[in-house]
């Protein structure tokens, strides 16, 4: 294996695939943008789901919301909650009511009518990820989904999928933590720019 090409050659596909971002997902950023926007306006909050690195994703997001991500902006904090941090409440779950319903429970427990739910799926398959946002749905959220490839099940299922156009995990990764950046910046300067 030639390791200074797999560099190069990874390299160059994770900025092809942010170049393809720009031309399939901006519309959808934009809404994303709005949305978030408008319910943080309305004193609502965001609940963010994943596995695995989705779940790093989600706590990543709720800091920048929560601190801040443009330090030339001093603002208050944006209500945004993981609900993949809390190994207890993660573990009681999964062994009391199954791990496919750890986040379908915390959307019953912290979610309410207006607030935003970010559910993360590189596959847009996850068993819990569908049944939290179907939970979501019953609380009259809306459901923003970053999802991967076709975008799965989620696709269909989220009111706004914005789907990173690739079926390479780490790719798709990069994008949702690359678009999720776009979107916290342009609601800080939505709200306090």
């Amino acid at each position: 294996m030639n390791k200074e090409k797999f560099i190069t050659d990874s390299l160059n596909e994770s900025s092809d695939i942010k170049l393809k971002i720009e031309s399939t997902c901006k519309a959808e950023i934009l809404l994303a943008v709005q949305t978030l926007s408008q319910a943080y306006k309305n004193k609502k909050k965001l609940l963010l789901c994943g596995n695995g690195g989705s779940a790093a994703d989600c706590q990543h997001i709720a800091t920048e919301l929560m601190i801040r991500l443009n330090h030339k902006i001093n603002r208050p904090a944006l209500a945004a909650i993981a609900l993949t941090t809390d190994t207890s409440n993660l573990t009681a779950g999964g062994n009391d009511i199954g791990f496919e319903n750890v986040f379908a429970r915390n959307v019953e427990g912290l979610g309410n009518e207006g607030d935003v739910l970010l559910a993360i799926s590189t596959s847009g398959n996850s068993v819990n990820i569908i049944k939290a946002v179907e939970k979501a749905h019953q609380k009259k959220m809306f459901v923003i989904g970053f999802l991967g490839g076709a975008g799965g099940k989620l696709k269909s299922l989220v009111d706004l999928p914005i789907v990173i156009p690739s079926t390479n995990i780490q790719r798709i990764q990069e994008g949702h933590i690359t678009v999720a950046h776009i979107v916290c910046e342009l609601v800080e300067l939505e709200l306090y720019g």
